[in-house]
């Protein structure tokens, strides 16, 4: 066959094989993402046989993270990345300065030049934001707070890398490494402060003109009734601003999308927009993965053996490392340093751009960009086994660790309730565990009937801010012994899990029933079978997403025809 093979060959040949080898990695219990990776190499140049054609690929990837993105935006408001600000923030710049340091190291031990080295530190800081998301979403922490940190990371790492983007040609030229005609003029300071005035510029726009326009777009297209117009109207709007704030405001695609989601988030029909998208969203993340197969060589791995082990290492075992420790250093529960641990372990589609730059740029050699690919493709295939030991990790490390045990315990002046917390809250309260968007129309409701409650929040912030509110909280993870110890679980009346969180809520109900065998639960879920399980388990009352939706739209439409009620208004007429 042809080097290069028509559109519709691409995708028939990458849907075909990522078909193929993503079933035979299911049967084989390994993820389905490792077989569209192996189709990729298939499909790739490097390998005999059929070769597809790697631009075309590569740019319906692009589509793909665009549609991704834009679906994280649906379900993250701009209130949940200011909630994580003071983790993310910080956590991200510093993290990837330290991965940046441990590349520049490796380079040099490999007596490369300063800008190459500093390119591969740079390429092996930022994580893939399409591993994480479909990491999170495959086990439903996409919504827990774990989750919202973990995405928040990776948005300030995204907006980092847009940056250095933007400046890595004038850096080029400073250090006179390039043999490229960069076309930079402009000083440093100049092309830096551009930049930022170009990422606000389009925030602000999105913000405040966008938060308008959008929501009222969709609720005219859905006036028509049309749902393939409304479909349109959904991709059409996540790729066009995706492709505008690139276009006009140098903002990378997937950034652009991300935002044009959470403006659209505040539409009426934000659930039906994501449901409407999902399909297009899986299809074309598919293909991104097939595209990162597609440009690894495998030879890399016979050729620099140990150079390719030394990438793995910083990816998977520099960075986790030094991730977990900056959240455990901010005072965040093990399980969440753990879950952004795991996070971090894996590079993408960020790291080709960069590594692709400074080998345009002349600062990278051709194998550094093999080296990246490398390392993408092996964390990329070991992020699920990752994320897959957060748990087993977390209770070894605990029950053996007395340095753990004692770090997880340490003095948190949020972590315990104040000496002056009034009496009603200790004795026949709600726990309240979770304080999102659900756990906030509980409290609410609350607050309205007068009944006390403690609310057990992972985030440190937003229990500072319930603190100065008068609030009764505590900081930590409800699945901790200590944490529920500290919200008087022993004396409440009730414990109501308004978490999503499959991983901890039966160590939380499990801890609850120990120190209050009589304490009545109530927990949600948005998986149908976790739920199935739970009440099989009879671990309390379930609320399932879906079924108590159905519940209350049933009980609204019977008690409208209820004979009494229809009496009682034709006795007032």
């Amino acid at each position: 066959m042809d080097h290069s093979v028509t559109l519709i060959t691409t995708i028939a040949a990458g849907f075909g094989l990522a078909l193929v080898f993503g079933f035979i990695a299911e049967r084989l219990k390994t993820p389905a993402l490792v077989g569209y990776l192996f189709a990729g190499i298939i499909l790739g140049p490097a390998t005999p046989g059929i070769t597809a054609d790697v631009e075309i690929a590569t740019e319906l990837a692009e589509i793909g993270v665009m549609l991704l993105m834009f679906g994280v935006g649906l379900h993250f408001s701009l209130n949940d990345l200011l909630a994580v600000k003071r983790i993310a923030v910080p956590g991200a710049i510093v993290q990837m300065a330290v991965a940046t340091i441990l590349g520049m190291a490796l380079a040099s031990w490999w007596d490369w030049s300063f800008g190459a080295g500093l390119v591969l530190g740079l390429s092996l800081s930022c994580a893939s934001t399409v591993v994480l998301l479909k990491a999170l979403e495959s086990r439903g922490f996409l919504e827990t707070m774990n989750g919202r940190i973990a995405v928040g990371w990776l948005i300030v790492e995204d907006l980092v890398t847009v940056l250095i983007l933007v400046l890595l040609p004038s850096f080029a030229v400073m250090l006179q490494e390039s043999d490229v005609d960069t076309n930079v003029t402009n000083p440093l300071w100049q092309t830096i402060g551009l930049t930022l005035f170009s990422v606000s510029a389009f925030i602000a726009l999105m913000l405040i003109v966008g938060q308008r326009v959008l929501p009222w777009l969709l609720w005219q297209i859905a006036r028509t009734g049309s749902r393939e117009l409304f479909t349109l109207a959904v991709v059409a709007s996540a790729i066009c601003i995706a492709y505008g704030a690139a276009v006009l405001f140098n903002v990378s695609f997937a950034l652009g999308a991300f935002f044009a989601g959470m403006v659209m988030r505040e539409s009426e029909f934000s659930h039906r927009a994501a449901e409407e998208s999902l399909p297009l969203r899986d299809a074309f993340a598919v293909l991104f993965f097939v595209s990162v197969g597609m440009l690894f060589d495998p030879s890399i791995l016979i050729n620099e053996p140990m150079r390719v082990l030394g990438i793995v290492a910083i990816i998977i075992v520099g960075k986790s490392i030094a991730a977990m420790l900056l959240v455990l250093m901010l005072r965040y529960p093990l399980n969440t340093a753990l879950t952004v641990a795991a996070s971090l372990g894996q590079i993408g589609e960020f790291s080709f751009i960069l590594a692709g730059l400074g080998l345009s740029l002349g600062l990278m050699p051709t194998e550094g960009l093999s080296l990246v690919l490398a390392g993408a493709l092996i964390s990329i295939a070991f992020n699920p086994i990752a994320f897959a030991a957060i748990a087993p990790v977390s209770k070894w490390v605990l029950k053996y660790s007395i340095l753990a045990r004692r770090y997880e315990s340490r003095d948190d002046p949020f972590a315990e309730l104040p000496m002056s917390t009034e009496r009603k809250y200790l004795e026949g309260q709600v726990v309240l565990v979770g304080y999102g968007r659900v756990g906030q129309r509980i409290a609410n409701s609350l607050n309205k009937q007068d009944i006390p409650y403690i609310v057990a929040e992972q985030n440190r912030e937003r229990v500072q801010d319930l603190r100065k509110r008068g609030v009764a909280a505590v900081s930590g993870n409800a699945a901790e012994a200590s944490v529920l110890i500290q919200a008087h679980i022993a004396d409440a009346a009730m414990l109501v899990i308004a978490v999503p969180d499959p991983l901890n809520v039966r160590q939380m109900v499990k801890t609850a029933r120990t120190l209050n065998p009589n304490i009545e639960i109530v927990l949600r879920t948005n998986n149908e079978d976790e739920s199935t399980l739970l009440k099989k388990d009879n671990i309390g009352t379930v609320f399932f997403g879906k079924e108590e939706l159905a519940k209350s739209m049933i009980n609204h439409v019977l008690q409208r025809f209820d004979p009494q009620t229809r009496t009682s208004e034709n006795q007032n007429d």
